[in-house]
């Protein structure tokens, strides 16, 4: 591939820490979405639902998709997605969480 061929490609990266302050709103909105997934097979919907159910970030994962970030976006063919959701153990006051300066 040449230079201008792969600088056609851009690799967007981003990531938030959100505060889950209402979980039983966060499953039903999960389990929401994975009923009207008429995508699932029964087996699989009912994976889905153990999954949204048990773990908060896994209800988070399956209701935000980046791919709606791009959707709208003029020029842009998304190429390529991969998300990924996990609990943390988050200190605001803690030098780890401080955003660099590139970041501001």
């Amino acid at each position: 591939m040449s230079t201008d061929e792969s600088s056609r490609f851009v690799r967007l990266r981003v990531e938030l820490v959100l505060e889950v302050n209402d979980s039983g709103k966060l499953t039903a909105a999960a389990l929401d979405r994975v009923d009207g997934d008429g995508s699932l097979h029964d087996d699989e919907r009912g994976h889905a639902r153990a999954s949204v159910s048990s773990d908060a970030a896994e209800a988070l994962a399956y209701l935000v998709d980046p791919v709606d970030v791009v959707r709208e976006v003029p020029g842009v063919e998304l190429t390529q997605a991969s998300w990924s959701s996990e609990q943390i153990d988050y200190d605001p006051e803690s030098r780890e969480w401080a955003l660099d300066d590139e970041d501001d």
